[in-house]
């Protein structure tokens, strides 16, 4: 499964559900720099001219300036999306982001040593969409192959909560990414539909609050404590109420 072969370990695939590990979610312990948050990574929009600073005296490229209205900066890579990179040393611990991945597959790894045994595996996940993970400093090795570059995200990051899920969207920040609220899927088959409520990033099963595999109409309700909510497999979410 996934580019190397191995078992996503954050993904139940022949699920037994996994009750609530807490009644509250509690904060999401994102310890990242730079800003993870759907809006806040988008591109800037860039124009064709310059325009002078007022207050410097100099020239600046009127396309580079940020939208504040509009929740615009430019996109920074915090590293590219194939890889073995040293906790640390190569990249920062902190939670990261990858978009744009198809087709699961984007595989990624988070690793206790420099082994390559299945023992070192701490977590990993193969990904469609969207995928956030949260890199401690006691890792030491994070691998990633066939993702989209990875963006640094920060614990303040601010956007437009979509009230519509992507069904094979991934993970999606709560409050960020989407509201709270309850939401239905319909449509599924063959128990292919997952879903997970997460209080963090780590990916590890004690992160896990709540999940399930679907087949015909799938209903939850994403509450406002939790961290993520992510989706592989369903028919698209409406938000209900």
């Amino acid at each position: 499964m996934g580019a190397k072969g191995k078992i996503a370990l954050g993904v139940v695939v022949s699920v037994v559900v996994i009750g609530a590990v807490s009644a509250n979610a509690g904060d999401d312990g994102d310890s990242g720099s730079g800003g993870k948050g759907k809006d806040s990574a988008a591109s800037a929009e860039r124009g064709s001219g310059t325009k002078s600073d007022t207050k410097s005296g100099t020239k600046t490229d009127a396309g580079t300036k940020k939208d504040a209205k509009a929740g615009k900066a430019e996109k920074k890579v915090a590293f590219q999306g194939d890889g073995d990179f040293q906790v640390g040393t190569d990249i920062k611990p902190g939670t990261y982001r990858t978009t744009g991945n198809t087709d699961s597959l984007c595989y990624w790894e988070r690793a206790k040593d420099a082994s390559g045994e299945m023992d070192s595996i701490l977590a990993n996940d193969n990904v469609s969409g969207t995928s956030y993970v949260t890199i401690p400093a006691g890792d030491k090795l994070f691998k990633s192959s066939g993702c989209k570059d990875w963006e640094a995200v920060g614990t303040k990051a601010t956007g437009t909560p979509a009230a519509l899920v992507k069904g094979d969207g991934g993970m999606h920040r709560v409050g960020v990414d989407i509201a709270p609220g309850t939401y239905r899927s319909t449509g599924n088959t063959d128990d292919l539909c997952y879903w997970e409520r997460a209080k963090d990033a780590s990916h590890a099963l004690e992160s896990i609050l709540a999940n399930n595999n679907v087949s015909g109409t799938a209903v939850v309700t994403v509450a406002a404590g939790d961290a993520y909510f992510k989706t592989t497999g369903c028919k698209d979410w409406k938000k209900t109420g």
